[in-house]
């Protein structure tokens, strides 16, 4: 896949192994954003994992990575999409596979929003997921990102379930309160 670039001055290109750091600086801007926390630095075994996730996902066939590269201000962007095949878990009279296209991490800098970044790669991450048959998209954002649900709404996606999550210690103490 070539860089494409645009009228607003942006290519959209697969990663190559030079934007994997910038990538895990996305990655945490990503989740301090999810969580509303203060900025603060990742632990370096953190960063390190982050690092190695990436990078086996460039040769990866069944994934993709891509950036967006502003000419000016370098790496303002980036997506990831991986094919997840699975088995129809009904009664069927044929074995069948079924392949997803899963979103899993979309981020566009503050200051580059509304420049159409976020549509450039999604163009791109829909042509991979439809390149490797993939029947649907699916994503997962925060339920207090106001912002991500609007922009994904307007771009078809709708809520099919919940995901819940809780810490293991918060279960145990509700399991034990519970036995009484």
């Amino acid at each position: 896949m070539a860089g494409k670039h645009t009228k607003r001055g942006f290519v959209i290109r697969e990663a190559c192994e030079e934007d994997l750091p910038e990538m895990v600086g996305f990655l945490a801007k990503l989740a301090l954003h999810v969580s509303g926390a203060p900025p603060h630095d990742l632990k370096e075994s953190e960063r390190k994992r982050l690092l190695r996730t990436l990078h086996s996902s460039l040769d990866d066939p069944n994934k993709l990575l891509l950036v967006a590269e502003n000419k000016n201000s370098g790496l303002v962007g980036m997506g990831y999409v991986y094919i997840w095949r699975s088995q129809g878990i009904w009664e069927q009279s044929e074995s069948k596979e079924f392949k997803s296209g899963v979103i899993d991490d979309i981020w566009v800098e503050p200051e580059f929003r509304g420049h159409g970044i976020l549509k450039a790669l999604l163009r791109d991450l829909v042509t991979f997921a439809e390149e490797h048959h993939a029947s649907e998209l699916i994503l997962e954002y925060s339920a207090s990102n106001k912002e991500a649900k609007a922009a994904w709404t307007k771009l078809g996606f709708k809520p099919t379930g919940v995901r819940a999550a809780a810490f293991t210690s918060v279960v145990k103490q509700a399991l034990t309160e519970s036995q009484g």
